[in-house]
């Protein structure tokens, strides 16, 4: 029987037992904390090795990019701290730039957490504490006085904190349905050059159709996947015969309308792509099917699905497939879902996930962010934290747990530039590490 909401109150506040809110802000390094960059390493070894000095070349730009793909790094010293125990299902890697603009079945432009490689069930704090951190590095990065990098955290935990506490006084369904609109974010688009709408404008003409002109051309009169090596290069007949098993397969994950639609339309081509920072490495495919004609696209992405992060740290999931931990758990976390979402095991069992491969997302642009901008990017980004956690977890608990007090947020701004502090040195000891040869990095082209 389901507890009721004062017996779920009770439990967060029994959770403070456990950890103090006021413990979240005492972060220091484990004695025997892993090396960064033997952590990448190990997360490289099943990885196509050819990319791994992309990957490398990547995160070595800066700190931010280098935290970007060090999820498994943090997860370990997150993991090495006392936690809450109040689960939801977490994003694994709810940095600020795996949110961004994504278009709902219904065409409405939305804001929303946009990354769900290392979704995993787990405690709340964990991602809460990854944007914070993720927040103040980046707020570093564009000069920003100390003062204003730790509250352009503390922005990030009090919106989370704001949000919960709205969510737990809301009905069932009411929480459920909850959405960020793009109302919501004109303030943070308007930057004294271009429109306020110019931005959300640019990020409805991001779609599949888009897309096309972008990543296609037409050879010989027939359209195809245009060529970049090794960034989006060619598959061999085998791969293709490969990709269209795959494909036959994913069909069976999605509904019985999604499976009526997706048949209509035929496989022209397909390619391989590298993606991301922390994904470089792993398998990724591009197909391009066609509906009535040629300008009738879908882009489709199939991308490997590999255990998470998280998963070495905490109790087994619900999911034996990665592919379907994955579709799973952006179906649970974002308020609207691609229709076009499933898995399948590809050769020698490897797991993957299908999606669309644009559908009107765009990231946000933070670099060269005021302290205002951000700060306000900061609360929205915590704000949509809490929505997503809140549809998983038990938010009446959560809320309790974070009660009226500002204590939480003050306590995860400390970890948040604490931890910032950390991830310049683990920069420095990647670049270090290239320049030493100890792994190799593959600058942009």
């Amino acid at each position: 029987m389901t507890s009721s909401p004062a017996d779920r109150a009770q439990r967060g506040k029994d959770a403070r037992k456990y950890v103090a809110r006021s413990a979240h802000g005492l972060w220091l390094p484990p004695v025997e904390r892993p090396d960064p960059v033997a952590v990448l390493e190990r997360q490289g070894r099943d990885r196509l090795p050819e990319l791994l000095p992309v990957r490398y070349g990547r995160m070595s730009t800066s700190p931010l990019a280098f935290l970007r793909g060090a999820a498994a790094v943090m997860a370990a010293d997150l993991a090495a701290q006392p936690h809450t125990g109040l689960t939801v299902q977490l994003c694994g890697d709810a940095q600020l730039l795996n949110f961004g603009l994504y278009t709902s079945p219904e065409r409405t432009l939305l804001f929303d957490l946009t990354d769900f490689d290392e979704t995993f069930p787990g405690p709340f704090e964990w991602d809460v504490k990854r944007l914070a951190a993720s927040i103040a590095v980046a707020a570093r990065e564009n000069g920003h006085p100390e003062p204003k990098v730790r509250q352009a955290a503390l922005a990030a935990a009090a919106g989370y904190h704001t949000a919960m506490r709205r969510l737990a006084r809301l009905g069932e369904l009411a929480a459920w349905y909850e959405r960020v609109e793009t109302d919501r974010l004109l303030p943070l688009v308007r930057d004294g050059r271009r429109r306020p709408q110019s931005s959300l404008t640019r990020a409805r003409r991001r779609t599949s159709l888009h897309a096309l002109g972008r990543l296609t051309e037409t050879v010989d009169g027939r359209r195809r996947i245009v060529r970049d090596p090794p960034f989006l290069e060619s598959v061999g007949p085998s791969d293709t015969a490969a990709l269209r098993k795959l494909f036959s397969d994913y069909r069976s994950t999605l509904s019985e309308g999604r499976r009526l639609l997706l048949d209509r339309y035929r496989f022209v081509d397909a390619a391989r792509k590298v993606v991301g920072v922390g994904s470089v490495g792993t398998r990724c495919f591009l197909v391009l099917l066609a509906g009535v004609d040629d300008d009738d696209p879908l882009l489709l992405q199939i991308k490997e699905a590999r255990e998470s992060v998280l998963e070495r740290h905490l109790p087994s999931g619900p999911y034996v497939h990665p592919g379907h931990r994955v579709v799973a758990g952006q179906r649970l976390l974002q308020a609207a879902g691609d229709i076009f979402l499933g898995w399948t095991t590809g050769p020698q069992g490897r797991a993957f996930y299908w999606r669309q491969l644009r559908d009107t997302k765009g990231p946000a642009n933070v670099a060269g962010a005021s302290p205002a901008a951000l700060q306000r990017y900061a609360r929205l980004c915590g704000t949509v934290l809490a929505r997503a956690h809140g549809r998983s977890g038990d938010r009446i608990a959560i809320a309790s747990y974070l009660g009226s007090a500002d204590t939480f947020d003050r306590s995860v701004a400390d970890f948040a530039t604490a931890y910032a502090d950390r991830t310049a040195d683990d920069h420095a000891n990647l670049v270090a590490a290239v320049a030493a040869g100890v792994v190799r990095a593959a600058p942009e082209s």
